[in-house]
């Protein structure tokens, strides 16, 4: 997977979480991912198709997601619950479509289809790809989480 593909991934979840939850995030340095295993609570997954295909998905631990949607909602959420489900799915939606759109100015025409959250501790991530799956942690101040993004040409 080309290199330059990840960082519209790291610009998107920067901008998306800093406008919609005042929430600022330093993302780690990138590595390939060897297993299945998500690195959170709550994930959001995203297959693209178009000029290429893949996936995208964003793993949340519980106390960062807790914190990024309270802050969204401007009110206490206390654990995780339909609200948090459909937040990271918009989550995840808004990051691949700021990321796509960059993408685009690239060269790259990517679609994304409706997203699809996984909620629960110790849970898989399968990217359907012979390409390897680029993962991107990141802290912010309540906790982490992580971007992987698979993508072929």
């Amino acid at each position: 997977m080309d290199v330059e593909l990840v960082n519209p991934f790291i610009e998107a979840t920067l901008h998306v979480l800093r406008t919609m939850s005042s929430t600022e995030a330093t993302p780690g340095k990138p590595y390939v991912k060897k297993d299945q295993h998500a690195r959170g609570d709550v994930t959001g997954v995203i297959g693209l198709t178009g000029e290429a295909s893949g996936t995208i998905s964003v793993s949340f631990t519980e106390d960062s997601i807790i914190a990024i949607v309270s802050r969204m909602f401007g009110e206490k959420v206390e654990a995780l619950n339909g609200e948090i489900k459909d937040a990271v799915g918009e989550i995840t939606n808004m990051i691949s479509g700021q990321a796509r759109q960059k993408l685009e100015e690239m060269g790259k025409l990517i679609h994304g289809a409706i997203p699809s959250v996984i909620v629960g501790k110790d849970h898989s991530i399968s990217h359907f790809t012979s390409q390897p799956v680029v993962a991107v942690p990141f802290e912010t101040k309540d906790g982490g989480f992580t971007v992987e993004i698979c993508i072929e040409d």
